[in-house]
């Protein structure tokens, strides 16, 4: 029997001193689950739960390059041991969490992917970090931990990842495929008995970017992205309107498979 994601949210932050529409960010998450418990880091509150509860990893949340690194590995790992719902502070809900309850571990789905290597797996499609639940223990945030881990120990394994990334944004995509959704989401293609185990909140219509980066029908993800590696603002608007044009050829390609996705398990085919 699958156990409850229980009812608990956990969000993190540089400090406490959060600015206005963080504080309103944070109240519209406590008002509609008013019976959950808010459990709230700041980067002190992160290093001492690391500290206290995975010692082990300390090592490994010291050596990662970049700081949304260190707090995408965070949020695995409170997750992991609390049990709940973690959110971005840009995240906004229209409704409560209950009935997501009983799935067990829940992600959002991000959008279509540029890895060749996902596509090989049946995955043209990504799920994100920036809202998900999951009951303490559960065995697919135990492998992407692992996975964490590994492709910080061994960069090789990255290598595969990168490949369909438009050379522009390969320095946006390291992140996330080392601790974000693109790490998630090879976790989830190559894990397919664990597979069964976690809900995607897929849209109708997963080649319609609008309805990307929504939790499901639950609430929105304003796509702040403030974990942005800093350069120059003409490379990186070139970079995005590389990424633009490469995107509209991904989209094109999906839209063969049909407009509706579903998990990829030992039975089913690999997407030529």
């Amino acid at each position: 029997m699958q156990q409850l994601i229980p009812g608990r949210i956990i969000q993190t932050a540089k400090h406490g001193n959060l600015s206005l529409k963080q504080r309103a960010m944070t109240t519209n998450l406590r008002l509609t689950n008013p019976d959950y418990e808010w459990r709230f880091f700041d980067n002190a509150d992160v290093e001492k739960f690391i500290d206290r509860e995975f010692p082990q990893y300390r090592p490994v949340f010291d050596r990662f390059r970049y700081p949304i690194q260190r707090y995408d590995f965070f949020r695995y790992l409170a997750v992991y041991r609390l049990g709940g719902f973690y959110f971005d502070l840009d995240v906004l809900l229209a409704s409560d969490l209950s009935s997501l309850q009983a799935h067990g571990c829940v992600f959002p789905f991000e959008g279509l992917t540029f890895s060749h290597l996902l596509r090989s797996y049946g995955m043209d499609w990504e799920i994100g970090n920036y809202a998900f639940g999951a009951a303490a223990g559960h065995p697919f945030l135990e492998a992407v931990i692992e996975n964490c881990v590994r492709a910080q120990k061994d960069p090789s394994w990255v290598v595969p990842m990168m490949r369909g990334v438009p050379r522009l944004s390969r320095a946006e995509h390291h992140v996330l495929y080392t601790t974000g959704p693109g790490l998630l989401s090879r976790t989830l293609a190559e894990n397919p008995a664990l597979a069964g185990t976690v809900t995607v909140l897929f849209p109708d219509d997963v080649c319609d970017d609008r309805t990307w980066n929504v939790f499901g029908t639950f609430g929105v993800h304003l796509m702040e992205g403030t974990w942005r590696p800093s350069t120059s603002v003409v490379r990186r608007r070139l970079a995005q309107k590389c990424e633009a044009w490469a995107m509209r050829g991904v989209i094109r390609r999906s839209r063969r498979l049909g407009k509706t996705r579903r998990l990829v398990t030992a039975a089913q085919p690999v997407i030529a």
